[in-house]
């Protein structure tokens, strides 16, 4: 395994978080992007310094809002003006929303999309330029099975966003293959505790539809959420997607997988994206562009 340096956006808590723990744990130099490193978040940056220290690693943290084109740029600036190098992005960053479909505005919507989808761009459009003229890195992209498994209604601006940026992820990973960088996809379930998604999510601003849904389908979010928890088995730890993070990270250039899922309550994502990974793989090969499947080079 290769000392790797690695940026991970949204990583002051949940899956990102972990990711960057478990990752600093493993040897790798990690930077931890957050934003509002100095306000709202200057804790979790002492936290992960703390964490750093108690266990000898190299975790750091770095300023990144994923709504700021130049704050990405910043950012991966930062990260290789002290490191020299930029070997691995993880997009994490994320937020999810919950109500009546209707209830949200477009621009609710649109904002949704903006952290999930349009946030990954901004960080690709920093850091890409460096990993395609070294001809080699990894894009690793934090999914959800609901871009393809169950999904129960009240969450559509975050399923439309995650599915999104599913789409967003296959494209590149084709384009960016000739220039050596691979893509891995992991996708997690539905985790209700060790993340704060349930808790920190959104609502609608405007209430005025809300009582005809009330009427209709009560408590709708609480039996969603609680009908979830039940269904995880009793060792669902959002550590196993960290884990995951990690086994992909390590596995040399060229051999690992292109989507990886860890849905311990098994949503049907799994069964969908096998076949439909599958005809991706029989189409580019079809039109002769079965080159584009692996990166270019297998260099450390």
């Amino acid at each position: 395994m290769s000392k790797k340096t690695i940026l991970i956006t949204g990583a002051g808590s949940g899956f990102g978080a972990l990711s960057a723990r478990a990752l600093a744990r493993a040897g790798h130099t990690v930077y931890a992007a957050m934003r509002d490193t100095r306000g709202r978040n200057a804790d979790r940056v002492a936290r992960a310094a703390a964490h750093a220290a108690e266990h000898g690693v190299d975790l750091r943290t770095v300023e990144l809002d994923v709504l700021s084109q130049e704050s990405a740029d910043a950012a991966v600036a930062t990260v290789l003006a002290e490191a020299g190098g930029l070997d691995v992005i993880v997009h994490n960053a994320g937020h999810m929303v919950t109500g009546p479909t209707e209830a949200f505005t477009p621009e609710e919507l649109a904002a949704v999309y903006d952290t999930n989808v349009l946030g990954t761009q901004r960080v690709n459009r920093a850091a890409l330029p460096h990993l395609r003229a070294r001809e080699h890195g990894l894009l690793l992209w934090i999914g959800s099975t609901s871009s393809r498994g169950g999904t129960p209604p009240y969450l559509a601006p975050y399923f439309a966003a995650k599915a999104a940026m599913d789409a967003l992820a296959v494209s590149y990973a084709a384009e960016l293959a000739r220039f050596g960088i691979e893509t891995t996809i992991v996708v997690p379930g539905a985790f209700t505790s060790g993340t704060e998604h349930f808790a920190t999510g959104g609502h609608p601003a405007e209430r005025t539809v809300l009582p005809a849904y009330e009427e209709r389908y009560g408590a709708l979010t609480e039996q969603v959420a609680r009908r979830l928890a039940e269904l995880a088995p009793a060792d669902a730890d959002a550590s196993l997607v960290a884990d995951a993070v990690v086994e992909v990270v390590d596995t040399p250039h060229g051999e690992r997988p292109f989507r990886v899922h860890v849905d311990p309550a098994d949503d049907g994502s799994e069964e969908v994206s096998r076949v439909a990974d599958r005809i991706r793989v029989e189409f580019l090969t079809r039109i002769g562009l079965g080159d584009l499947l692996a990166p270019q080079g297998t260099a450390a």
